[in-house]
């Protein structure tokens, strides 16, 4: 039995291997198919997650910098995976690209199939139409070819594509339906297609400007500036604005008491440096539109005026300090330094809180506007770097002062205060004024409105096809000489999955009610 098993395996031929020409056909097979890039399109859909999750540096560089001091472990991780800027990432382009190939795999071929549908006659009618799912009949004296003729002009009536053929009448509508299909699928590409003209020829850039302070549309001026991979710098409109004033309405009751409820950011700007000066007011969704360029707030928060002077009482550091919101009632942590000359510098690091107040023994601010302002701060002298981000201080090789008490020195300042620092360092000083800064981005997308072409097209193209129905209706007209009558025969075909029965045989019954009307209207 088991010779014979042996011979029956040898007896049975193996598969050939394929050749590169066959497994390249096979491969562009599986690439090509609707399952694939329905999983592409899933795929791209998970892999947008993280450049949600995590902050991005051509969005938000400072949070990235933020995120990375309080993750040092996963930091390298997330750098090698490239999380921090996830859609420049090369495999999210992977899945972006061959998702194109996909949609225009499965397109191309399909076209030609929509084409052909789109043309062809109504098929011939059934031999016998009585096993269709809506049927009905009649009798009548008139001639087989005047009911033919009565049926094809009430098709026809109801918007029907008509054939006659074979004494039996063919009809069939719902043809977009195929193109609604067609369309959604092409309008996918163009979707894809924007968002790769504003990545490959559009810039996106941030900037944090303090009120009473102006910016000009120049790559120095910028904070961060991420460009597109075919963009040129020549091409920055050459505009620039002044923030005048920003103001701020805050919630007063409820949970949610001390958020800011909107803000505002008055505009000076001159879309060149010869055209004249205009007003705006800068708004959360409403961005100032210069030419091809759009301006849009994205954040706000406080910048106390902080001044340094050294042992001699020469001003070593004067101005505004930008310091980052850390919660909803714009509680901040910012750095200020100041260089007395290499190795000796002095920087001043901590947190502002716009209404200070203890809770749990723990300062916080419990208001997002300046009620009581305080402004808490560690001392830092010796080598403290020059590259990295000027919102942390890297602390590696400095020295912090301490106390006579061996407890780290914290200075605790209301606007108009001086504090002396020990050992003839200086002093600092917190300014009466405590102006606000803006974070601005500024952007310009070429492909936006190739984008929102696509979006409406899909949607058009998917109305269609859910909400046209493709139907097929055959009247069959014969001679019963046995009863010297015409037998006439109806029969539908719901081609849309889900269709309602009672509405085809409504319609059918209408069909034949119009046709017996018609048929007494002439008698």
């Amino acid at each position: 039995m088991t010779e014979t098993g042996g011979r029956d395996r040898q007896a049975t031929p193996m598969p050939a291997d394929m050749t590169s020409r066959e497994l390249a056909r096979w491969v562009w097979r599986q690439v090509t198919s609707m399952r694939t890039a329905l999983m592409l399109l899933l795929l791209l859909a998970l892999a947008s997650i993280p450049g949600s999750v995590v902050p991005q540096e051509d969005v938000d560089s400072i949070g990235v910098s933020r995120w990375q001091e309080e993750h040092p472990k996963l930091t390298p991780i997330y750098d090698a995976l490239g999380l921090f800027s996830v859609y420049d990432s090369p495999w999210f382009s992977a899945i972006y690209l061959l998702l194109m190939v996909s949609l225009v795999g499965c397109i191309v071929p399909r076209t030609a199939v929509y084409w052909r549908a789109l043309r062809a006659e109504p098929p011939r009618a059934p031999s016998n139409l009585s096993r269709l799912p809506e049927h009905s009949a009649y009798a009548t004296p008139d001639a087989p070819d005047d009911v033919l003729q009565r049926a094809a002009s009430e098709l026809k009536r109801r918007r029907y594509r008509v054939v006659t053929v074979d004494g039996a009448v063919s009809a069939e509508k719902g043809y977009l339906r195929e193109v609604g299909n067609l369309v959604f699928h092409i309008s996918v590409l163009v979707v894809l297609a924007g968002f790769a003209v504003g990545g490959l020829f559009g810039f996106k850039g941030g900037v944090i400007v303090v009120e009473g302070k102006g910016f000009s549309n120049d790559l120095t001026q910028y904070d961060d500036f991420v460009p597109g991979s075919l963009f040129d710098a020549d091409d920055l409109e050459p505009f620039s604005f002044t923030i005048k004033d920003f103001e701020v309405d805050w919630l007063t009751e409820g949970p949610r008491a001390g958020m800011a409820r909107k803000f505002v950011s008055e505009l000076e700007y001159q879309e060149t440096p010869d055209s004249p000066v205009k007003d705006y007011d800068l708004r959360v969704n409403h961005p100032l539109d210069v030419g091809d360029t759009e301006v849009f707030l994205i954040g706000h928060g406080y910048a106390p005026q902080i001044t340094i002077r050294d042992g001699n009482g020469d001003v070593a550091r004067s101005g505004p300090a930008i310091f980052l919101p850390l919660d909803q009632t714009f509680q901040s942590f910012g750095v200020a330094r100041a260089p007395f000359g290499n190795p000796d510098e002095i920087a001043l690091e901590g947190e502002f809180f716009p209404t200070f107040a203890l809770g749990d023994g723990m300062p916080r601010s419990t208001y997002g506007d300046l009620a009581n302002p305080v402004l808490s701060l560690f001392v830092y002298t010796g080598d403290l770097g020059t590259g990295g981000s000027v919102y942390v201080l890297d602390k590696a090789d400095a020295t912090q002062l301490m106390k006579d008490d061996e407890q780290p020195l914290r200075l605790d300042l209301r606007p108009g205060d001086t504090v002396e620092l020990p050992d003839g360092l200086g002093s600092v000083t917190f300014e009466e004024e405590i102006p606000r800064w803006n974070k601005v981005q500024i952007s310009h997308t070429p492909g936006k409105l190739v984008a929102l072409t696509g979006v409406v097209l899909a949607l058009l193209g998917l109305l269609g096809s859910l909400f046209i129905r493709p139907r097929r209706v055959w009247v069959r007209a014969r001679r019963d000489e046995a009863t010297d009558s015409t037998i006439v025969d109806l029969g539908a075909l719901d081609r849309s999955n889900g269709g309602d029965p009672e509405r085809g045989e409504l319609e059918l019954a209408g069909i034949m009610a119009s046709l017996q009307h018609t048929r007494e209207d002439k008698a």
